[in-house]
């Protein structure tokens, strides 16, 4: 445990010693922000044009409605931002040549990997906890039910951590970030895009189809419905992440 917590450490200080970190953070917040901004405008001009010609006698849930629509967007925001917080966690002792040390130290394969994970993961929930900053201005000027904004919060985490752990295998494949980068987007956005896939399809391929997209299973959460078995999807697809990337470890250990 001590191992692992020296990799989290120095992993996580590396992201602040380099400007990744501070790039990432600005883009995220600045398209957060800017996203948050334009859909909250976008349904009171729509709530304030309905009270205006008497259309609706039913009250709509302006915060509630915005904060779906800001969790769908964030989804897709990190579709772009977590490769780059994936693309160097091997990649970089790879090209370095440490990574042959860090193998052959008593620190072992599943400390490295879980250190560098958790790492990744620290830094996705500082962007997360930033994002609040932005959404707490629907408590300030408003009343909204805190649940589904908490719901959907948890389902972005689980949704993360299972999109890290595609790129922290990916980054064990080569020694250039940009590639490790590039190829994590190119997956991610083929399991992103495996529900639209699913549309198309029929009978047993539609459900398998439904059942393997990244997406569908944050629909629920987005809507404030925590399911447990959204939860096992991505458990589960974090977990064989991390069982990919553990064997190709060791893979490089016999190697080395």
């Amino acid at each position: 445990m001590k191992n692992i917590l020296a990799i989290w450490q120095r992993e996580v200080k590396s992201y602040f010693l380099s400007p990744i970190a501070y790039v990432v953070l600005t883009v995220f917040l600045f398209i957060a922000g800017f996203f948050f901004y334009t859909i909250l405008t976008a349904w009171v001009q729509q709530t304030m044009m309905q009270a205006a010609y008497g259309q609706g006698s039913q009250p709509v849930d302006v915060p509630g409605m915005v904060s779906r629509s800001f969790f769908g967007t964030i989804s897709v925001v990190l579709l772009f931002m977590i490769p780059m917080l994936t693309m160097g966690l091997f990649a970089e002792e790879k090209k370095r040549g440490t990574i042959e040390l860090l193998l052959t130290t008593p620190v072992g394969n599943l400390q490295a990997m879980m250190g560098k994970y958790l790492a990744s993961l620290t830094f996705l929930l500082i962007m997360y906890l930033a994002s609040g900053i932005t959404i707490s201005a629907l408590f300030i000027y408003g009343q909204p039910d805190w649940k589904p904004i908490l719901a959907g919060y948890l389902g972005l985490i689980l949704y993360g951590s299972a999109l890290l752990a595609v790129g922290l295998f990916i980054s064990t494949l080569t020694e250039n970030q940009i590639v490790a980068g590039v190829i994590t987007l190119g997956v991610i956005l083929i399991l992103w895009l495996v529900d639209a896939l699913a549309t198309g399809a029929q009978g047993m391929m539609k459900d398998v189809l439904s059942y393997l997209s990244v997406i569908s299973h944050l629909d629920d959460f987005i809507k404030g419905v925590i399911d447990t078995t959204h939860v096992i999807f991505y458990v589960t697809f974090a977990f064989f992440g991390l069982f990919l990337t553990y064997r190709s470890l060791e893979s490089m250990r016999w190697k080395s």
